[in-house]
């Protein structure tokens, strides 16, 4: 990495936490973007130092913005936008869409992701084939990891701001949810 590397996010989607990372030369209208240390973006000799870029994030690839305003004389503020939220509005709407875990299994950090409103279950970046029931106090989503039996449990808080409570129990055992 260069030293024109302006601003680095850690954004959490449902297959990783990825880590987006931009250059901004303002002597010589630089912009590069890379995503996971990957470059995906490089442009040179840019006359306009401000402005915006749009590219892609992850399997689902999700639309991302980077915004590059001036904020006094050459001093630069960049933020990042991710589906047109900015970052902290969309994490915050995404923990109300998903739930996360993080486990270690047969010595693997596993990090199991549940989209509530398509019910999807994605584990360190696939997308889980999973078999869902209904039992007496809500559903039931099993699935396997690494031949350990899972099963996220999905019950109603009895609270219409809490909603319905989710839970992932492995091989009986609950495994506390995360905040990315």
């Amino acid at each position: 990495m260069s030293s024109d590397l302006a601003a680095v996010w850690e954004v959490a989607l449902s297959d990783r936490v990825h880590t987006i990372e931009f250059e901004h030369g303002t002597t010589t209208g630089k912009r590069v973007i890379y995503v996971d240390g990957k470059e995906i973006l490089r442009r040179d000799w840019m006359f306009k130092l401000v402005g915006k870029e749009t590219f892609s994030v992850g399997k689902s690839s999700t639309k991302a913005t980077i915004n590059i305003d001036a904020v006094s004389g050459f001093a630069y503020e960049y933020t990042l936008e991710i589906n047109g939220k900015s970052l902290k509005k969309y994490m915050e709407n995404r923990s109300k869409t998903t739930s996360t875990w993080v486990l270690n299994l047969e010595g693997t950090d596993l990090r199991v992701v549940l989209e509530k409103d398509t019910m999807d279950v994605w584990c360190n970046g696939h997308n889980i084939e999973t078999a869902g029931e209904f039992v007496d106090d809500g559903t039931e989503t099993h699935f396997s990891l690494s031949g350990h039996l899972c099963c996220i449990k999905a019950v109603s808080s009895g609270k219409r701001k809490d909603g319905i409570i989710h839970t992932l129990i492995v091989d009986g055992t609950e495994v506390p949810e995360c905040t990315e």
